[in-house]
């Protein structure tokens, strides 16, 4: 097994929008040539577009685009662009009278980051226009520009987070995982914690399991705007339900990385898609995946720099 760049798997694009003077963005994964995908939803508080379109049951079999935006809910608008580029370029699901791009995903809440503002239309075309480029980029990046971590008593004592990625070859599969970490939670690496609440002075690393417990008989001080959002990557041979399945397991990736996760004000989300070529054993595929959104969310916090007067990593190592 070595490791390769996330844009190394043949198939999709990846393409960003950055807006780092307001503090948001999108990213977005293209599949011209369709992929087979699945989503998984598991947290409490999601903002997602198309995700039962991608259901086990359902007619649509290939996806043309999946994304992550910022801006919560009103980031989904950013689909009517890249809804708009794959037209223009005749992609999409056959209906007859022409074709409809299927695009799918979710977005993130990063309002109380920056100023309020978020992605719309125009800057999902940008995106796609850049997905052209096929860059590998991770931190402060797209969708991982607003995004921020540790967040139990608000935006007074949490930490800067980003978009990270992991991939890795296994004779011929490929595998990888893109994933905006925007979490309630703390981010470990193993057992050492590397980013999410800090102390009342921000001099320090705190502990959101310690505070939650501080904090037992009181619901009012949750703060709502959570989210992380993953999309895995691969050629691996895989039916629907199979893709529905990895993307479900893949949240194993999140529990062992974000401590506490998938709470009711987290909207985790992992979609899955696959180029449907090398024949693998779905276990091996399943566990292996598990550690690359892991190593994803790691790089996340770690690639992440400060910006917007939160703190980041490099600030505690």
């Amino acid at each position: 097994m070595k490791e390769i760049r996330i844009t190394q798997i043949e198939g999709f694009k990846i393409g960003h929008y950055t807006d780092k003077i307001n503090g948001t963005g999108l990213s977005v994964v293209l599949a011209e040539e369709g992929a087979i995908c699945g989503v998984n939803v598991r947290g409490g508080g999601p903002a997602t577009r198309e995700t039962d379109a991608l259901k086990s049951q359902n007619i649509v079999e290939l996806v043309h685009g999946i994304f992550i935006a910022g801006g919560s809910a009103f980031g989904l608008n950013a689909a009517a662009g890249i809804m708009q580029y794959l037209e223009e370029k005749n992609i999409g699901f056959d209906v007859g009278i022409g074709k409809v791009p299927i695009v799918s995903g979710a977005s993130i809440f990063d309002l109380a980051f920056g100023k309020n503002v978020r992605p719309g239309a125009e800057e999902g075309y940008k995106a796609c226009l850049n997905a052209q480029k096929n860059e590998d980029l991770e931190g402060n990046i797209g969708a991982g520009t607003g995004a921020s971590i540790g967040k139990f008593w608000g935006a007074e004592c949490c930490m800067k987070s980003g978009l990270g990625s992991y991939a890795v070859e296994v004779g011929n599969l490929k595998l990888g995982a893109l994933t905006v970490v925007n979490a309630l939670g703390d981010v470990f690496d193993g057992e050492h914690m590397i980013g999410g609440l800090l102390n009342k002075e921000k001099t320090a690393l705190g502990s959101t399991f310690d505070a939650m417990l501080e904090s037992l008989n009181r619901e009012d001080n949750l703060f709502k705007g959570n989210t992380s959002i993953s999309i895995i990557l691969t050629n691996a041979e895989l039916t629907k339900v199979q893709v529905n399945r990895l993307a479900e397991l893949g949240h194993n990736g999140f529990a062992r990385a974000i401590y506490p996760v998938h709470t009711s004000v987290d909207g985790d989300s992992v979609f899955a898609m696959t180029q449907n070529k090398v024949k693998v054993n779905f276990d091996i595929l399943s566990s292996l995946a598990v550690e690359v959104i892991r190593k994803s969310i790691v790089n996340a916090v770690k690639k992440a720099k400060a910006s917007q007067g939160l703190k980041a990593y490099e600030d505690f190592i």
